[in-house]
């Protein structure tokens, strides 16, 4: 008789989560049984949402669709709650109030992040959150609504307000929200005879003395040089320090008339993992080497929500990038594959490709392999990145970039996200 196949229980499908099932199906597809349990059935590519949001790419078409994906694999539509570790058992809950729960042998927690919160007064009421697609989606929507509405505005107070916009966060988020936002509203104030000779504010705040302060000083320069020929105010040393309806008081003191705050101060570990009682670092699950969870019978973890020690760095983890996520996931798999007799595990060590920050139209910075670009070559170098890392859907995002390069991108606002649909604290609905 043929021996059972494992049961390997795959929590989240994110950048770790979607090269994990995909390559443990590869590696040990006989031996083992995947289940992969995901709230949403698409693999999201996060690096290409401000596109979205800068109506340079439809949303469907940086969504894979994980059913098409991911074979031999059975997916479950749901947002796990717990897992036992002592009944090795996970429990989910369905989008329309169903539940369920399934019994494994091997479970790999990937279970990513969401938006970081500040205990600043008014932040979870009026900022808008970018971590979904529909945040970006609600986001592009919003800031074409608001042109529209400051064009036939009688009030100049207020129509200054709507035509003014607030990037909390000068990470590689945050920079490429303003840059691809500053480029969209200026391409509607052209079709708005109502704003003709309005200024368009938009202001790029962060607490650390320069623009993205984890990356290379090139792409810092690159960027904030980019940015300031456009206008955009880039303000570090600042933050906000309260949020109201129709304003933000920034941490100088200064208060900003506008509608739109956008929350991009970066992300924390999945609630998930607070309610697991496993030794955490920063928030996030301890791991060893091989991306296993010290003391536990059967558990891995890797992406946002696991500190795995970074072996180029002694005593430092690595960091919360789809990069490592994306390299971590396919480790995983090939350890977990080794557990049931398929391989040999090894140690997640990473050897840095380089960041990419795209700046909209053709600018970009770039160091590819420690060789620092900017302008067209690394605009160049960014979108075939891009490109080569998709889970699919490529054609169409070429497209979209073809099209946007020969005509005008189309610009309209649909209103299929509500503000209440995505709120920046799950918990506390916006008002």
């Amino acid at each position: 008789m043929p021996e059972p196949r494992s049961r390997v229980v795959i929590v989240g499908a994110g950048f770790a989560g979607y090269h994990a099932a995909r390559e443990l199906h590869h590696l040990a597809g006989d031996r083992v049984q995947i289940t992969v349990i995901n709230a949403a059935d698409y693999f999201l590519y996060l690096p290409l949402m401000p596109q979205v949001a800068g109506g340079l790419v439809e949303p469907r078409h940086i969504c894979v669709s994980l059913l098409a994906k991911l074979h031999g694999v059975r997916f479950v539509l749901g947002e796990v709650t717990h897992v036992d570790p002592k009944s090795k058992t996970v429990h989910w809950a369905g989008p329309e109030g169903a539940s369920g729960h399934c019994g494994y042998d091997r479970v790999i927690l990937t279970a990513g992040s969401v938006n970081k919160l500040l205990p600043v007064p008014g932040i979870a009421d009026y900022a808008i959150g970018f971590r979904s697609i529909a945040e970006a989606i609600y986001l592009r929507d919003h800031i074409t609504r608001q042109l529209e509405l400051a064009a036939v505005a009688s009030d100049p107070a207020e129509r200054d307000a709507r035509c003014t916009f607030v990037v909390v966060g000068g990470g590689y988020t945050g920079t490429e929200v303003a840059a691809q936002g500053q480029l969209l509203t200026t391409r509607l104030a052209r079709r708005l005879p109502g704003l003709a000779g309005q200024r368009i504010r938009w202001l790029l705040l962060d607490t650390a003395p320069r623009l993205l302060p984890e990356l290379d000083h090139h792409l810092s320069t690159t960027a904030e040089r980019v940015l300031g020929r456009r206008g955009v105010e880039v303000r570090t040393g600042q933050s906000v320090k309260e949020a109201m309806k129709d304003s933000v008081q920034l941490s100088t003191g200064e208060n900003v008339p506008t509608r739109a705050l956008i929350w991009c101060v970066g992300v924390r570990p999945d609630p998930l993992v607070d309610g697991l009682d496993l030794q955490t670092n920063r928030g996030r699950l301890v791991t060893d080497e091989y991306l296993a969870v010290p003391g536990t019978d059967g558990i891995w973890a890797c992406g946002d929500c696991a500190a795995v020690p970074d072996l180029t760095r002694p005593g430092e983890i690595c960091g919360m990038t789809a990069q490592h996520a994306q390299r971590q996931g396919t480790l995983v798999a090939r350890n977990v594959a080794a557990s049931v007799g398929a391989g040999t595990a090894r140690p997640y060590k990473h050897r840095d490709l380089g960041f990419l920050v795209d700046l909209g139209g053709t600018a970009a910075a770039a160091n590819p392999l420690g060789i620092p670009l900017s302008g067209p070559a690394a605009n160049a170098v960014t979108r075939a990145y891009h490109l080569y890392s998709m889970a699919g859907n490529r054609g169409r995002v070429f497209g979209d970039w073809t099209q946007n390069a020969v005509m005008p991108a189309q610009q309209a606002s649909f209103d299929l996200v509500s503000a209440g649909s995505v709120p920046l604290d799950p918990d506390h609905p916006r008002a």
